[in-house]
């Protein structure tokens, strides 16, 4: 099978040298196989400091140490690839970067987070089916070794509480910079559904309380100080499941990419994209329950 020419945009993250390793160097222990960056955009976002401070640094790496050539716009990436790893560290930037090259026709991963409101990513949905793009975001916490053992023993999960680090970035609000993992872990295990969200928030830590429809009940905890360990306790009808999701020798990112492969081959990805939609509402309601204190719906109105 002919190796697909992955392209690259937004070189202001840790994700890009983490992808390009296991992707580019067949020695790597974890190397996923089947494809190879090629060809990137540098891009960054000059009012994001972790993006700005980032972009020369990664994108000297993946020229030298990958053989990644650069190009000069997001549309020359789309054109010189076979498929696309969307990396920019700012959701703020997705929507008009997604709209720069769906035309292509290319897959597309976006790294997290997929948008930081659900008006941008209900956007970015439509934009992909108009030009019939090929679309997935995910975290890859969701994929994470242990927590998709866990996952293997359960029968029909009834509820989950999963935790992880949740530092505050302005520019993403809220859950969606860092806790945006957790949710996704607790969507792994849970699936669509959630009707309810609310939020309690202090310097130190967020708890945030999901309601699905069936009776399900599910919660995230985020701290911001003391342990930066990522977890879910998943609980079914003959047992909980506790998963240690930071105690695993394979790197999340080897089996996400696992499956973001899985979508180059085939163009069908692996993951539904309106769970995806649902995590960004999830996140938005509790944002603001966040700072209201009160309960808030997934209404009707936010549907697809």
């Amino acid at each position: 099978m002919a190796s697909i020419k992955i392209g690259m945009i937004g070189l202001d993250t840790s994700h890009c040298t983490a992808f390009a390793r296991l992707l580019n160097d067949p020695d790597e222990e974890f190397h996923v196989p089947g494809g190879r960056v090629t060809v990137a955009y540098p891009g960054g976002s000059p009012d994001f400091e972790l993006s700005r401070s980032r972009v020369e640094g990664i994108t000297e790496e993946l020229r030298e140490h990958y053989g990644v050539r650069m190009v000069s716009s997001p549309e020359e990436v789309a054109e010189q690839s076979d498929a696309i790893l969307l990396t920019a560290v700012d959701g703020r930037v997705h929507p008009e970067l997604l709209r720069r090259i769906a035309p292509c026709r290319k897959p597309v991963f976006i790294d997290k987070p997929f948008a930081v409101s659900f008006r941008d990513a209900r956007e970015m949905v439509r934009i992909a089916e108009t030009h019939r793009t090929p679309l997935m975001s995910a975290s890859s916490l969701r994929y994470a070794e242990p927590l998709v053992a866990a996952l293997e023993e359960m029968d029909e999960p009834y509820g989950c509480d999963c935790f992880g680090p949740m530092a505050i970035e302005p520019t993403q609000p809220g859950l969606f910079w860092y806790g945006i993992h957790g949710v996704e872990m607790l969507y792994a295990a849970l699936g669509t559904g959630c009707v309810r969200v609310r939020a309690v928030s202090h310097p130190r830590q967020d708890v945030v309380v999901g309601e699905w429809a069936d009776g399900r009940i599910g919660t995230y905890r985020g701290n911001r100080e003391g342990n930066a360990s990522f977890g879910a306790l998943i609980h079914g009808r003959r047992k909980s499941v506790f998963a240690d999701v930071t105690r695993s020798r394979k790197p999340y990112y080897a089996g996400l990419l696992e499956q973001v492969m899985s979508m180059f081959r085939s163009s069908s990805p692996p993951l539904d994209i309106r769970e995806t939609l649902e995590i960004i509402r999830f996140i938005e309601a509790a944002n603001e329950s966040r700072v209201t204190g009160k309960a808030v719906e997934l209404d009707r109105q936010h549907e697809v």
